[in-house]
């Protein structure tokens, strides 16, 4: 893995997170001072299939702009290394948060959830779909907003076509994805979303399992519990995400009109 402690103007700092090809670094602009996120993989050991996706990754970001989307900031590319410089979301990811503090109050959960859906359906108005929505990509900034990260899933969409490939978290993942069905994509980006929004409220997961098939198992049920204390109406909010037609699940569109969603929060805009 790379080495340097700088990249172009960027000074490298500690290790956010590390896989087996990639390493995502703190740095600072020495020019700015500005703190980054910067993603950077070792293409020595990437098959040409992966560099594509990495291409395909830093190009979809560059069609975004939203303010609850981690926003790329500048492309290095070396060539041992690629690199991807980012916001820094200082806040750290939700599954971080959960594990510290556990669920988070509903109205502290709407305002997350507001700025999620507002960023989803963004990409969705964009023909881009994300595919790998869930805890650990689900970070904050220094206020504690929404920045919606890692696109390497993500793809463009045509509603005239479908998809098949199986992406993302297993425990965030669609009916449909397990069942090797054909996919728009929204759809399976929505169920994610209701995922989401069951951990906010309960700090844990509605379909969780030790191995793979008992995760399938209860996905596949489509049952889940909602605890007492989780209002009416943001249960009905949830019920009509994690929903297993997915062409009775509701579309982001209905979601954004939703009781629950639209209640009064401090310190938040509707959507």
């Amino acid at each position: 893995m790379h080495k340097k402690d700088t990249i172009g103007t960027y000074k490298l700092l500690q290790t956010l997170g590390e896989g087996s090809f990639a390493q995502v670094k703190l740095a600072i602009d020495e020019l700015t001072s500005k703190k980054v996120a910067i993603k950077i993989m070792d293409k020595t050991h990437l098959e040409p299939d992966s560099m594509w996706k990495l291409y395909r990754e830093s190009r979809t970001m560059r069609m975004l702009d939203h303010p609850n989307i981690v926003k790329l900031l500048r492309v290095i590319e070396t060539k041992t290394t690629y690199h991807i410089v980012m916001d820094y979301a200082a806040g750290g990811d939700m599954f971080d948060y959960i594990v510290r503090h556990g669920r988070m109050n509903e109205t502290e959960a709407r305002t997350k959830f507001r700025q999620i859906v507002s960023a989803v359906e963004y990409c969705h108005k964009k023909r881009i779909i994300h595919r790998d929505l869930k805890d650990g990509n689900i970070l904050f900034d220094s206020e504690m907003n929404v920045k919606i990260a890692d696109f390497g899933f993500a793809r463009d969409f045509n509603p005239r076509n479908t998809l098949h490939t199986f992406c993302g978290s297993p425990q965030f993942a669609a009916p449909e994805l397990f069942l090797s069905i054909p996919y728009v994509g929204p759809e399976v980006d929505v169920w994610s979303v209701g995922v989401i929004l069951y951990m906010l409220v309960t700090g844990t997961l509605p379909f969780d399992g030790s191995t793979l098939p008992e995760v399938r198992f209860r996905v596949l049920c489509g049952k889940f519990k909602i605890p007492s204390y989780v209002s009416r109406d943001c249960a009905n909010t949830l019920r009509t995400l994690l929903v297993i037609d997915r062409s009775k699940r509701a579309s982001l569109k209905i979601i954004r009109k939703d009781k629950w969603l639209n209640q009064e929060s401090e310190n938040s805009n509707p959507l």
